[in-house]
């Protein structure tokens, strides 16, 4: 994982590059996002702002995400019951694990997805242009609240 002050640096220069103001609110939005291991939704993120920025409302924290989703510097993911969570670590295709009791989600370290697509692609002759894995069960904290 990219260290977060890195990726604060990465997400700000690419919205400078292209034409985006750097105000207060953007940069605190850019800086949970950027830190985050969480994968924050548009509503954490918004909880987390609105003390320091009372006038802002959630539609712009979320205008404010899909700006930097087109950069290409936030991964979304999204899910059957409509919610939506962002990954500003890791921009790019990864794994995940996903609490389905806490929507805890954990980024796995798996070395061996590169190999499996470059099999998928051979075994099926796509080019493979993007891709999502996830796992879904219950974490150690709420296994053991069941016992």
């Amino acid at each position: 994982m990219i260290e977060s002050k890195k990726r604060f640096e990465i997400i700000i220069q690419k919205l400078r590059d292209e034409g985006h103001k750097i105000t207060p609110q953007r940069m605190a939005i850019v800086k949970i996002l950027s830190k985050s291991e969480n994968h924050p939704s548009v509503e954490d993120i918004y909880d987390q702002i609105k003390e320091d920025f009372p006038t802002m409302s959630l539609a712009t924290v979320y205008r404010n995400i899909v700006l930097i989703k087109s950069l290409g510097e936030v991964l979304e993911l999204g899910f059957p019951d409509g919610s939506n969570r962002y990954d500003g670590n890791k921009p790019y295709p990864h794994p995940h694990v996903v609490c389905i009791q806490c929507k805890k989600i954990v980024d796995p370290d798996l070395g061996s997805l590169d190999n499996m697509t470059e099999e998928v692609a051979k075994e099926t002759e796509f080019k493979i242009l993007n891709h999502r894995l996830d796992f879904f069960g219950i974490c150690k904290r709420c296994q053991a609240k069941k016992t």
